[in-house]
C-alpha cells in the first residue's frame, strides 16, 4: 500500500518530473557548449622495486613493503614543494618563449622591466627551492601571478592524477588541461624533478647510514675483540685448553676406575671364598709339611707379589700406561714360574694326590692379592679424578659466561657487518628510477558535454525524485478510507472524489438532471445512500459532522437529500450551522429553525424542504428548551420521510454535540489528505462514544488519482 501511494504521489507530479530534468539539462546544454576541449598527457617511472632484472644486487622486498614504498612516493610526487619546482618552470617557460602555455590579465600586464624582474626572482626561488614570502609586496605580486595563471600548486594538483599501475614497477603520471604542450611540458617536468630530488635524498641518506654503520662497526669489533681476549686469558691462566674436553675425559675415567673397582671388590670376594674351599681339603698336618717344603719359594713368591702390588698401583695412578702394563706381565710371569717350580718340588711328597689343588690355590692367591691391592689404588684413583672435576666446576661458570658474552658480541658485530656490507652496496648502486617514455602532446580527449549533459538531467530527476520520497516520507496525511478507517477503527461508508470547482454549483446539484459530468458523484451518492439505508433502518433524523469546518458537510446534506428525493422520499434539510450558513444563503430562505421551533411555522415544498437559521452567536438550546425541541423533531418525523441536519463541526465544542444530541444516526464526513492532530483524535473519541448510534464515516474530496 505505501508503494502504491508513492506511485500516487509521483503521478501527481509527474510533470514537475518531466520539465525540471528537461530544463536543467537544457541550461548545462548552453553552459557547457563553449568549454573548451581538454587534453591529457602522461607517462610512467620505473621504480626498479618489484623488478627483479633490477635487484640482482639488492634484496627484493616483499609485497607489503612495496606497497608502502610505491605510496611513499606516490605521496612525494604531489608534494607542494615539488608542485612549486614546476609551478617555476611553467611561469619561466611563459615568461621567456614567444608562444606561452596561458595568458592572464596579470601577465600581460608585466612590462619588459617588470618581466626581466620577475625572471630573476623565479629563477632564484627554482634555484634555492625557496617559497615566495605573501609579506614582501614584490614577492606577494609574482605569487598573485602564478594564481591568475593557475600554475600554483593548488591548481596543479587538481590536475594532476598519479597512481600505481595496478601491481606493475611503474608509477603513471598523468596530467590534463585546455592546452596539450602544457600537459606534456608538466609531465616531464615533475617526473624530473621528482627523479632529481628523489634520488639525491635517497644518496644522502644512505651516506649517513653508512657513516653511522661504520661507526658502529668500529664500536662493536673493539667490544667483541675485548671478550675473545678476557676468555683466552682466563683459560691462560688456569691452564685450561678446553674445558668441556677435559671435562669429558674425567668423566670417563671416573666411570672406568669405578667400573674396574666394583669388578676388583667382586674378585676378592670370590677368590677369598675359592682358597678357603681348598684350605679346608687340608688337615693340619699336610699343611705344615707343604708349607716347611715351600717356604723358601712362597718367601720369594710373597715378595714378588709386593712388587707387583706396588706396580699395579703405579699402572692405575697413571691412567693405565702401557709401559706399567708390560712389567706388570713380566711380574706375573715371574710369579707363575715360581707357583710352578713349587708344584714341581712337591711332586714326590706323599701328599702328590694334592698337588692339582696346592697350583689352583697358589694362582688364586696371587689373583687375589692383584685385586685387593687395585681396590685400593682405584680408590685413590677415584678420588682424585673427584678433585680435579671439582676444581673445573668453578671454571667452568666463568668460562660458560664469557663464551656467552663473546658469542653475544660476536653475532652484534657479524649484524652491523651485514647491514654495513648491503648499505654500502646500496650506496654504491646507481639509481634505479627511470622515466620509461616522454609525455608528448597528445589529441583532445572525448568530449564529456555531452555527458554532462546526460548526467544534469539525471541528477535532477534523481533530486526531485528523493525531494519527493521525503514529502512522502513526512506525510503523515490520510489519503484513501482504508487507511481512515485503520486510523480510527470506525468503517467507512462510501467515498466522494473531488469534484472540479466549476461543476460544484448546489442549485444544479438539486435539479434532477446534472449531465454526464457529475454523473461518477451521482453513482458514488447512490452507493453512500444505500450504506445509511442499511445502517438507519426505521431512523429518520440523521446529522452531518465532521472534524473542522469546510470538510464538505454543506454539499453532503444537499446531495443526499437530492438523491433520496430521487427515489421518492420526502426529505427536510435543516442548516444546524449558525457560524457557517452556506445552506441558508445559498437556497431561497422559506423557512428558519428559529421561526419553527418557537412558533412552528413549516412552508413544506415537494422534494426536498430546507429549513435555514438566521445566523449569530447563538446555540440550539438557546432558541428553545430540550423538550419542545423533541416535540418538534416529532412533528417533523410525521410529515417528512427523511430529516437531515447539517451540524456544526466538532472543533466549534458543543455547538455540534447539542445538534447531534437528538440525532438517530450520525454521519462523519472526512475530508481526504489531512492528518490528524491531538485536537481531531479527541474529537474521533468523542464519536467513538457515541456506540452505535455513530454510523460511520463518508471519505469526501478524494483524489482520484489516489485510488488508483
Amino acid at each position: 500500500m505505501e508503494l502504491k501511494n508513492f506511485k500516487n504521489l509521483l503521478k501527481r507530479f509527474k510533470l514537475a518530473l518531466l520539465l525540471i530534468p528537461l530544463a536543467t539539462v537544457i541550461v548545462t546544454y548552453f553552459l557547457v557548449r563553449k568549454l573548451p576541449n581538454v587534453y591529457s598527457s602522461q607517462s610512467q617511472i620505473a621504480t626498479g622495486i618489484v623488478n627483479e632484472s633490477q635487484n640482482l644486487l639488492t634484496q627484493v622486498v616483499g609485497e607489503s613493503q612495496a606497497n608502502q614504498k610505491f605510496s611513499n612516493m606516490i605521496a612525494i610526487l604531489q608534494t607542494k614543494k615539488l608542485l612549486k619546482l614546476v609551478s617555476y618552470k611553467l611561469i619561466l617557460h611563459d615568461l621567456t618563449s614567444p608562444a606561452p602555455f596561458r595568458t592572464s590579465k596579470d601577465f600581460l600586464s608585466m612590462n619588459a622591466s617588470a618581466r626581466k624582474h620577475a625572471i630573476e626572482v623565479y629563477n632564484n626561488m627554482y634555484a634555492t627551492q625557496g617559497t615566495l614570502s605573501l609579506d614582501d609586496p614584490d614577492q606577494n605580486g609574482l605569487d598573485r601571478v602564478l594564481g591568475s595563471m593557475k600554475y600554483d600548486p593548488g591548481s596543479i594538483a587538481s590536475k594532476l592524477n598519479v597512481y600505481r599501475s595496478e601491481n606493475s614497477d611503474f608509477i603513471t603520471v598523468a596530467y590534463e588541461s585546455e592546452n596539450s604542450q602544457l600537459c606534456a611540458f608538466v609531465v616531464n617536468t615533475l617526473i624530473k624533478e621528482f627523479t632529481t630530488y628523489y634520488t639525491a635524498q635517497t644518496k644522502q641518506n644512505q651516506d649517513k647510514d653508512v657513516a653511522f654503520l661504520d661507526s658502529l662497526l668500529k664500536k662493536k669489533k673493539t667490544t667483541m675483540d675485548s671478550s675473545i681476549s678476557s676468555l683466552k686469558q682466563y683459560k691462560i691462566k688456569n691452564h685450561i685448553l678446553s674445558l668441556s674436553e677435559q671435562a669429558r675425559s674425567l668423566y670417563t675415567q671416573l666411570a672406568a676406575a669405578e667400573d674396574k673397582k666394583q669388578q676388583a671388590e667382586k674378585d676378592v670376594i670370590a677368590y677369598t671364598g675359592s682358597i678357603n674351599n681348598i684350605d679346608r681339603q687340608f688337615n693340619p698336618t699336610d699343611k705344615k709339611y707343604i708349607e716347611s717344603t715351600l717356604m723358601q719359594v712362597n718367601s720369594s713368591i710373597l715378595a714378588n707379589k709386593q712388587k707387583l702390588a706396588q706396580l699395579t698401583d703405579l699402572w692405575i695412578k697413571n691412567n693405565h700406561a702401557d709401559s706399567y702394563k708390560h712389567s706388570i706381565d713380566s711380574l706375573q710371569d715371574i710369579i707363575t714360574r715360581q707357583i710352578n717350580e713349587s708344584i714341581d718340588k712337591s711332586i714326590n711328597t706323599p701328599l702328590s694326590t694334592k698337588s692339582a689343588l696346592i697350583s689352583q690355590k697358589l694362582t688364586l692367591q696371587v689373583t687375589l692379592d692383584i685385586a685387593r691391592f687395585s681396590i685400593k689404588s682405584l680408590s685413590d684413583e677415584i678420588l682424585r679424578l673427584h678433585q680435579r672435576l671439582d676444581v673445573l666446576v668453578p671454571n667452568e661458570a666463568v668460562i660458560q659466561s664469557l663464551e656467552n658474552d663473546a658469542d653475544v658480541k660476536t653475532r652484534e658485530y657479524l649484524e652491523v657487518l651485514q647491514k654495513d656490507n648491503q648499505i654500502t652496496m646500496q650506496s654504491s648502486y646507481n639509481s634505479k628510477l627511470q622515466q620509461v617514455d616522454v609525455a608528448v602532446p597528445e589529441p583532445p580527449q572525448a568530449s564529456k558535454k555531452m555527458l554532462l549533459v546526460i548526467l544534469s538531467g539525471m541528477v535532477s530527476f534523481m533530486i526531485c525524485m528523493l525531494f519527493l520520497f521525503v514529502l512522502y516520507y513526512i506525510d503523515h496525511s490520510i489519503k484513501q478510507p482504508k487507511a481512515l478507517a485503520n486510523v480510527t477503527d470506525i468503517p467507512v461508508l462510501g467515498v466522494l472524489y473531488r469534484l472540479p470547482p466549476q461543476t460544484i454549483d448546489i442549485k444544479e446539484l438539486l435539479s434532477t438532471d446534472n449531465g454526464n459530468e457529475t454523473a461518477g458523484f451521482k453513482d458514488q451518492l447512490r452507493s453512500i445512500r444505500f450504506e445509511i439505508d442499511q445502517e438507519f433502518k426505521n431512523n429518520k433524523i440523521l446529522a452531518l459532522t465532521s472534524l473542522i469546518g469546510g470538510e464538505g458537510k454543506t454539499l453532503m446534506a444537499l446531495s443526499l437529500a437530492q438523491s433520496y428525493s430521487i427515489i421518492g422520499k420526502k426529505v427536510l434539510v435543516i442548516d444546524g450551522n449558525f457560524d457557517s450558513r452556506t445552506i441558508s444563503t445559498t437556497l431561497p430562505l422559506k423557512n428558519t429553525i428559529e421561526d419553527y421551533f418557537k412558533y412552528s411555522l413549516l412552508n413544506s415544498d415537494a422534494g426536498v424542504t430546507v429549513l435555514g437559521n438566521k445566523g449569530g452567536d447563538q446555540t440550539l438550546l438557546e432558541i428553545q428548551d430540550e423538550r419542545t425541541i423533541n416535540e418538534r423533531l416529532t412533528e417533523l418525523k410525521q410529515i417528512y420521510d427523511l430529516i437531515i441536519i447539517e451540524a456544526p463541526a466538532l472543533d466549534k465544542m458543543n455547538k455540534a454535540k447539542e445538534w447531534l444530541l437528538f440525532a438517530d444516526k450520525v454521519i462523519g464526513v472526512f475530508e481526504a489528505d489531512q492528518t490528524l492532530t491531538e485536537n481531531k483524535r479527541l474529537s474521533i473519541k468523542y464519536l467513538k462514544s457515541l456506540g452505535d448510534k455513530f454510523g460511520g464515516w463518508i471519505f469526501n474530496k478524494m483524489n482520484p488519482v489516489n485510488n488508483i
